[in-house]
């Protein structure tokens, strides 16, 4: 595991810095009608209300770009307009205050398009996302890959982003998705070798919320842990709200986001006198709300429990219906099961 990200370029979207060190950020995506522009405005306060950093909407055809002032005037989150085929709604995006284009040059019509894009978000200071997918490669990459391999999203992100280089543009963030859990996880760890540009990791389709999560978590998780990733967006067929809080939480669990209580419990055996599993939830109810980092143990038994407390900051370990409070390692008293829960949190109140 690398405890270091792999340092890429520095780019700034609205208030935020990608790459260059600055802190991974969780996205998600508008989910509801275009047209309708007051739920787009609802779910996007949802969705900052719930920890989203950078939001996208999908902006279909020239009348949704009024979509731009309205969220951004209603929730203060870099602000990301997806955009396919049309570069005059790129245009119309960029002039209307969009924080980050995301477009694929290379089905936008030619040079002269791409450069006029990349003029317009140059002047104003608007990065663009290149994103490729493995639904839509070009047909000789998959001719010459044999499908969409990773080989294939990484020369086609690389071709795709050298257009806009050619029209001299340089604040470009990469992404390369498919559903395939390997492919995408290669595609990444290959085309971070070759570039410097910040990285938007995700899997595409990766389906309803149990899934989706798993397979995202796969990718993304273990691409992260290897230093790899700049932001991401966990894509869940679900409400978006699912997606921002999957992801903040796969950031805790990578260690890189500590701004929560982490909970460590035992996954209880046959020596197991005691209700962890309801012990557990109970513990973590109760630290839901609270800020900061500490690390709690609840555990099942004599046998592991007080080692294994011994990592966290303050724990609990069961007996045969009473347990300990173990602080730093020391074992502070003894308590009944029923006042277990009530006698850690004022330990904790008290730290």
């Amino acid at each position: 595991m690398s405890n270091i990200m792999k340092k890429t370029k520095e780019i700034r979207v609205g208030n935020l810095i990608l790459g260059g060190g600055a802190p991974v950020r969780v996205q998600s995506m508008l989910s509801v009608p275009a047209h309708d522009i007051q739920a787009n405005v609802r779910q996007a306060k949802a969705l900052y209300k719930a920890g989203c950093e950078i939001l996208r909407v999908a902006v279909p055809e020239a009348e949704s770009v009024r979509l731009i002032d309205e969220i951004k005037s209603a929730v203060p989150v870099p602000l990301v307009a997806d955009i396919h085929f049309d570069y005059k709604i790129a245009l119309e995006c960029a002039a209307a205050g969009a924080d980050k284009i995301r477009i694929n040059p290379g089905n936008i019509g030619g040079m002269d398009k791409i450069r006029q894009v990349a003029a317009a978000c140059g002047a104003k200071g608007i990065p663009i996302r290149v994103g490729v997918n493995a639904g839509s490669l070009e047909k000789e990459l998959l001719r010459k890959y044999g499908g969409p391999a990773p080989g294939a999203l990484v020369e086609s992100a690389l071709f795709n982003a050298s257009l806009l280089e050619q029209a001299g543009f340089g604040d470009i963030v990469l992404s390369m998705k498919s559903s395939d859990v390997k492919t995408t996880f290669e595609a990444y760890r290959l085309v971070s070798e070759r570039c410097d540009y910040p990285l938007h990791l995700g899997v595409t389709e990766a389906g309803t919320e149990h899934m989706g999560i798993l397979k995202s978590a796969a990718v993304i998780g273990g691409l992260l842990l290897e230093g790899v990733g700049d932001t991401f967006r966990i894509s869940l067929t679900a409400d978006p709200v699912k997606e921002v809080e999957a992801g903040l939480d796969l950031l805790r669990a990578a260690g890189l986001r500590r701004d929560k209580p982490e909970v460590i419990a035992c996954p209880t055996c046959g020596r197991t006198k005691i209700d962890v599993i309801s012990l557990a939830r109970q513990v973590e109810n109760c630290l839901a709300n609270r800020p900061g980092h500490i690390k709690v143990a609840v555990m099942g038994c004599a046998v592991n429990g007080p080692g294994e407390a011994k990592e966290a900051d303050i724990g609990i370990a069961g007996g045969d219906g009473c347990g300990v409070i173990i602080k730093k390692g020391e074992i502070l008293r003894k308590v009944p099961e029923e006042r277990l829960v009530a006698e850690l949190m004022r330990e904790i109140e008290d730290m």
